[in-house]
């Protein structure tokens, strides 16, 4: 899809979510997050607000409606599949073991390992250990020790991140890289050491505040011949950081659902899609679209709507290893 497509996608997706998203105020939950709802589906952000140096993970999980996580010892919950997910984007390979693809995220995740491995084995994927060579956590250092203290929130997203990176590359190495802690820069020096690491990919779910300090994050995530990903955001109409970076890869949100047509999938833009226009990075060569002066930050997109969501295993609010199914775009 072209920047120009996804300018014009990505502000009516904007209108589109005030009209349709009802938020339901006053509903208590661990991040302090208010309670969505599309048709008949609730959810609701895992992590809280970010202050003004910190950043956001940019993923919902799906809940009932006063926002109480839907989960399910029994698997599969309801959410798309690896099997599924492979077939709507038509990926035809399973990668291999010599492309790493880091993920990086705030704070711990303790059963990381363990939880990915329920995932894994749950939808026939290849076992990816420690022992096996196939997973590493890493903690900001690039060390597997000190991991910093688990935030569930944060870790729901690890969930999130590991197992899609699991169901679209199943024989890819993967490092799981744990930031210290939220603060965007620390996050940052985290996607650094990953590419120092060998990383081929490096995926950044989170989304921070585009300020005055921004472009000297363009230092961090500006890595040659690295594909670096970053969440577009899911509240609509907003620049996130780092996505904004034009190095980075900005990937934003659809709905996906089966349908009978050539594709057997109709995907359409998600109305809780981030976009818009960078106000501190000047506008790409590649980027041709008038509806930015400067860079148009939205590059590409994928399945993101908490309502056509993912089945993920990981832990609930009392960090107890179940299946959720998620959305965002993270």
């Amino acid at each position: 899809m072209n920047s120009n497509a996804l300018q014009r996608i990505a502000s009516s997706a904007a209108l589109a979510g005030v009209v349709s998203a009802l938020i339901i105020s006053g509903l208590a939950s661990p991040a302090g997050a208010q309670v969505y709802r599309s048709g008949s589906v609730y959810y609701k952000h895992v992590c809280a607000q970010a202050g003004k140096d910190e950043a956001r993970c940019e993923s919902f999980v799906v809940t009932d409606s006063k926002g109480r996580m839907i989960e399910s010892k029994k698997a599969p919950i309801a959410g798309l599949t690896p099997s599924q997910l492979r077939d709507a984007y038509k990926i035809t390979t399973n990668g291999s073991s010599s492309t790493i693809i880091a993920i990086v995220d705030a704070f711990g995740y303790d059963n990381a390992e363990s939880d990915l491995a329920t995932y894994r084995a749950q939808f026939d994927l290849p076992a990816c250990t420690t022992d096996n060579g196939c997973f590493k956590k890493l903690n900001q250092q690039g060390h597997e020790k000190h991991y910093p203290p688990q935030n569930i929130g944060w870790a729901q997203e690890s969930a999130l991140d590991l197992d899609m990176a699991s169901a679209m590359c199943p024989n890819c190495t993967i490092y799981l890289v744990e930031a210290d802690n939220n603060n965007s820069r620390m996050l940052a020096l985290s996607a650094v050491k990953a590419g120092a690491l060998g990383a081929h990919v490096i995926s950044n779910s989170y989304c921070g505040h585009e300020n005055k300090d921004t472009h000297n994050a363009e230092q961090f995530y500006n890595q040659p011949g690295v594909a670096v990903t970053a969440a577009n955001g899911d509240d609509g109409y907003g620049v996130c950081a780092p996505a904004d970076v034009p190095e980075v890869v900005a990937v934003g949100g659809t709905s996906l659902v089966s349908y009978n047509n050539d594709r057997g999938w109709n995907e359409t833009v998600w109305a809780g899609t981030g976009s818009g226009c960078s106000r501190i990075f000047a506008k790409p060569s590649w980027q041709t679209d008038t509806g930015c002066t400067r860079r148009t930050v939205g590059d590409t997109a994928a399945v993101a709507n908490p309502s056509t969501g993912v089945a993920v295993y990981g832990p609930n609010n009392s960090g107890t290893s179940t299946w959720l199914e998620f959305g965002g775009t993270s």
